[in-house]
């Protein structure tokens, strides 16, 4: 099994949600109820995003620590929103009872 279809199948579980697998069409990887997931596995991720991120977490003082990545002279609407799982289970509660990681 690849790397990132395990990677996508982890993420199912731990949101209780379902694996599309690969349709051939413009799909989720994952769904659930109330998510609709695209799963992006890299090797490694850029080193200013996990800097933002911490920046975020660091002053974040009990509330929840998110970036928004705006793309010059694109619409405020289509920015993006990034936060750490974790983050994202302490503030919407755990989707699945057991953690993989």
């Amino acid at each position: 099994m690849t790397t990132w279809k395990n990677v996508e199948r982890i993420i199912a579980k731990r949101l209780n949600g379902k694996r599309l697998g690969a349709t051939g069409q413009a799909t989720a990887d994952v769904v659930n109820d109330w998510l609709s997931v695209e799963v992006k596995h890299r090797k490694t991720l850029p080193q200013w995003l996990k800097e933002a991120l911490g920046q975020a977490r660091h002053g974040a003082g009990g509330r929840l620590p998110i970036v928004i990545l705006h793309e010059s002279g694109q619409r405020h609407a289509d920015d993006l929103v990034l936060m750490r799982m974790a983050d994202f289970e302490d503030w919407f509660g755990e989707v699945n009872d057991g953690r993989s990681d």
